[in-house]
C-alpha cells in the first residue's frame, strides 16, 4: 500500500473540509464565528473517523460538450416535465409504464453515477437499480405507447451518457464510447 504524499492528501481535503463548513452552516441557518468553528470541528472529525475515498482522476470538464449536455438536459426537463403534468391531468392517466434495462458503456463510477441522477432527475423515468460490474441500469418509464417508445426512451439514456461522457470523461472514456459507438449498427440500441 502507497502511502499519500501529505501535500496531496491536504490538497484533496481542503475543498471538502470547505464544503463540510458550508453546510454545516446552512444546516444552521445563521452565520456566526462559533458556526464556522464547529463546522470545522465537525468537518475535521469526519474526516478522521469517516474518512473517504478519493475520486479517481482522469475527469476533465470540456467547456462545449458540458455546454451540449445542460442545454439538451434543461430541454428533457421541460418537455418531460410538461408530458407528466398532461400525463397526472389527463382522464385514464398513464395506460402503460415499462421496467427496462439499459446496457451503459462507460467505466467510472462517477461518470455511471451522473448518468443515473440525470435520468432520474428527467420527469417519466427513475432509476431503480444501477450494476456496476456488469453496467446495466434498470429504468422504470411512466408512460411508454409501444415497443419502439421503449427503445426510443433506451436510446436517450444512451444519448444522455455519450454527452456526460464527452463532458466530463477522460480520453480513454470518450475513446471507448467512440468505439462501441462505431461496432454498433446504425439504428440499433446497444
Amino acid at each position: 500500500m502507497s502511502v499519500e504524499p501529505a501535500a496531496t492528501r491536504l490538497r484533496h481535503q481542503v475543498p471538502l473540509v470547505v464544503w463540510l463548513v458550508l453546510v454545516w452552516i446552512l444546516l444552521w441557518g445563521t452565520w456566526s464565528w462559533a458556526n464556522v468553528v464547529s463546522g470545522l470541528v465537525v468537518a475535521l472529525a469526519v474526516l478522521v473517523f469517516l474518512p473517504l475515498p478519493h475520486v479517481v482522476g482522469g475527469i476533465r470538464v470540456r467547456p462545449l460538450a458540458l455546454l451540449a449536455f445542460v442545454g439538451q438536459f434543461v430541454t428533457d426537463l421541460v418537455v418531460s416535465g410538461a408530458q407528466v403534468a398532461w400525463l397526472a391531468l389527463r382522464p385514464g392517466g398513464a395506460r402503460q409504464s415499462a421496467i427496462v434495462r439499459v446496457q451503459l458503456h462507460a467505466d467510472s463510477d462517477l461518470l455511471l453515477t451522473m448518468v443515473a441522477e440525470a435520468t432520474s432527475l428527467v420527469p417519466g423515468s427513475l432509476v431503480l437499480d444501477l450494476d456496476r460490474e456488469a453496467r446495466v441500469m434498470t429504468v422504470h418509464l411512466l408512460h411508454v405507447r409501444d415497443h419502439a417508445h421503449v427503445e426510443r426512451e433506451k436510446a436517450d439514456v444512451l444519448r444522455t451518457e455519450q454527452r456526460l461522457v464527452g463532458a466530463f470523461g477522460s480520453a480513454a472514456d470518450v475513446e471507448s464510447l467512440r468505439a462501441v459507438r462505431h461496432a454498433t449498427p446504425a439504428g440499433r440500441t446497444p
